[in-house]
């Protein structure tokens, strides 16, 4: 696999949190989740299809989130090596945490009430935002207020599709089964825009085929906590909580964020970015 320069400072600070946080589940035969598994390995769920966030490439990972995940994995004590990636569909995360498929789930992975109800988040390590991607000769697009008449792309029974339906109705949405269909569509002049959270946006434009033809507008107008999901009986969630606050420290994130969004030139808002760690575990 893969492997930025930033995981090297990211082990060797991490060296005495990983002596505490997770050596004796290994010498108790107990893994992530003090469950009796497998010390040897830790199972992580995250996105296989997303660029720049979570995408698999011939049998190896990368993007913003698998960054997030291996660095936190190492804070905990386990290597590059001990991770087992998992696919983890958005309508099947929750699942997969309670029934123990995976030990965490790092795939943009918002924050809401009505999924703490039934698993626990640490985090969060990004606070993203609905925004607007369109083409990099269009001027004419800088927020939401400029989409009458304009056609605008996102994924069927998406969360960013209800709420310009809710909040812009007068907007031409035209509805995919993907993203990835939706850039097509932009790229082509189908559409004008494309609306879902922009840190996926920036994914998208990050990528070589993309690079310099479509740009993120930069007026992000919500706000999605992104964090790390686990099991309601985990006991990793503070420990987690306490390696992110160091990765934000080190700059290992912000390193994560310039390797996988650079050529998009994204800047998280900083007015919510960086977020503290906190206050959604149990």
């Amino acid at each position: 696999m893969r492997r930025n320069t930033y995981r090297i400072a990211a082990l060797a600070a991490a060296a005495a949190l990983a002596l505490t946080a997770c050596g004796g589940d290994s010498a108790d035969g107990e893994g992530a989740n003090g469950d009796g598994a497998s010390g040897d390995t830790i199972k992580i769920g995250t996105k296989f299809d997303q660029p720049g966030l979570g995408l698999q490439e011939g049998g190896e990972m990368s993007g913003f989130d698998v960054d997030v995940a291996i660095a936190v994995a190492e804070k905990l004590g386990y290597s590059e090596d001990q991770i087992e990636w998992t696919e983890s569909p958005s309508p099947q995360r929750e699942t997969m945490l309670e029934s123990g498929q995976v030990d965490m789930i790092v795939a943009t992975y918002s924050i809401t009430d009505s999924r703490k109800e039934r698993v626990q988040f640490a985090g969060p390590y990004l606070v993203a935002g609905q925004d607007l991607l369109v083409r990099a000769d269009d001027d004419s697009i800088k927020g939401p207020e400029d989409l009458s008449g304009k056609i605008l792309c996102s994924v069927s029974g998406s969360t960013p599709a209800e709420r310009v339906k809710e909040e812009h109705p007068d907007v031409q949405l035209q509805e995919y089964d993907t993203y990835s269909s939706c850039v097509d569509a932009l790229a082509s002049g189908s559409v004008d825009a494309l609306t879902t959270d922009d840190s996926i946006l920036a994914g998208y434009a990050a990528q070589d085929e993309w690079a310099g033809k479509l740009k993120v507008v930069g007026a992000p107008f919500s706000e999605e906590l992104y964090g790390i999901g686990l099991n309601k009986e985990s006991d990793l969630c503070e420990q987690i909580n306490e390696a992110l606050v160091e990765l934000f420290e080190e700059g290992v994130i912000d390193q994560a964020i310039q390797d996988n969004f650079g050529p998009a030139n994204y800047t998280p808002n900083p007015d919510t970015n960086p977020p503290t760690p906190g206050g959604h575990c149990g």
